[in-house]
């Protein structure tokens, strides 16, 4: 008997949950039924950037279709109520849908911090297709823009308006740039080398205001600290917020700091209902990357086909970038948090070049390790997450 299975949110995790119980489901056990907010199929917003550098979103944002052949895709559906007692969602055209099994996979939002004039003219987020259309269409070469946010979401966005010529300073609260991903030695590389491309940096710093010009538009940024920074344009960029309203208003338990609450199965409190992506706290954490929530997604499509103790192996918040040309890579421990850790660190000064390794106190087991500037070294140093060290920790550092 063909049951129906209903996934929420059609953005990248939600493609491959669909095209991953496609894959596994032989027997063609489940009738999958996809509702997507926006009008266009999914698309890859890690490569968001190379649109707004000029390229075809078709070519290269599009995510396989191929793969979700025989599932029944709805695009600019907006599902507005989970009735968990009936098992439906309806839609915001009121259609409804039976579901036997049910994938939240609703994403986040970008987080605007409330500061006076942050909805003026002139002021934008970059998360999808559309906002990067307005700010190719708002950008003008030359004149000043803002950034809010260093981190890997603000990085991306600043190098979208210095392509489009525009004079671009980020901010951020945080001491160092992309503190979740490396630590103050690795930031402090970061901004040297992002400064030297003419994007200024601003670390430790807070908006009090977004202020207006005579025309009612942006004109500039107010620090707490440095003076106001002249801005045509400001963007957003300072994190993402886990997108839960839609499971609070059908009562499933929510995470003490947002995100729908789920096992480390991905499943929801209420039966036959699960939850991934940005908007899942597995076991009260919310992950906001995409390959913590692919896992996710492959998690809960084993267990819809066959495997029902399949679960969430966890994340290790690993990541290699190249950022304004910036290589800048981090896995596990990067702050040298656990207890009795050990931190060796490499830093060439002439190259400007910066590494850390972080091990267990037995010196031998690789925790973490931060890279900034060279990146050569990631794969053999990621390897060994978790395990002995093969080789001095000075060598693996050098090794091509």
């Amino acid at each position: 008997m063909t049951r129906n299975l209903v996934v929420v949110g059609h953005g990248m995790v939600g493609h491959h949950l669909v095209a991953e119980v496609r894959a596994r489901d032989k027997d063609g056990a489940w009738r999958i039924t996809a509702h997507g907010e926006e009008g266009r199929p999914a698309y890859d917003r890690v490569a968001l950037s190379s649109y707004a550098h000029g390229c075809d979103p078709a070519a290269t944002l599009t995510l396989p279709r191929e793969a979700l052949a025989g599932a029944d895709i709805h695009l600019g559906a907006t599902v507005t109520a989970v009735d968990c007692a009936r098992r439906t969602v309806r839609c915001a055209d009121g259609r409804e849908f039976p579901y036997d099994a049910l994938v939240l996979a609703t994403g986040s939002r970008p987080f605007i911090p409330p500061v006076p004039g942050h909805d003026l003219p002139g002021c934008h987020v970059y998360r999808t297709i559309e906002d990067v259309d307005a700010i190719r269409a708002a950008a003008r070469p030359g004149r000043p823009a803002v950034v809010i946010g260093g981190g890997l979401l603000g990085l991306e966005a600043a190098s979208a308006l210095h392509a489009l010529g525009m004079r671009t300073e980020v901010v951020e609260r945080s001491p160092w740039l992309m503190a979740l991903h490396v630590d103050a030695g690795g930031g402090a590389v970061l901004s040297r080398r992002i400064a030297a491309l003419g994007i200024g940096v601003h670390c430790d710093a807070a908006v009090e205001s977004v202020d207006a010009g005579a025309d009612g538009a942006v004109s500039a940024v107010t620090l707490t600290g440095p003076g106001p920074l002249p801005a045509d344009l400001v963007v957003f960029a300072a994190g993402v917020r886990p997108r839960d309203e839609l499971a609070s208003a059908a009562g499933l338990a929510l995470a003490e700091g947002g995100g729908i609450l789920t096992d480390r199965q991905c499943r929801t409190s209420a039966p036959a209902v699960w939850a991934v992506g940005d908007c899942a706290a597995v076991e009260g954490r919310c992950h906001g990357m995409v390959a913590p929530g692919r896992r996710m997604a492959d998690a809960v499509a084993a267990q819809l086909t066959g495997d029902p103790a399949a679960a969430f192996p966890g994340a290790d918040g690993a990541a290699r970038l190249k950022l304004l040309g910036v290589e800048v890579a981090g896995f596990g421990d990067v702050h040298g948090r656990t207890p009795g850790a050990l931190e060796f660190v490499r830093h060439d000064h002439r190259t400007d070049a910066y590494a850390k390794l972080t091990l267990a106190a037995d010196a031998r087991t690789v925790l973490g390790a931060v890279l900034s500037g060279d990146t050569h070294a990631y794969p053999a140093l990621h390897a060994l997450h978790g395990r002995p060290l093969t080789a001095s920790a000075d060598r693996l550092l050098h090794a091509p």
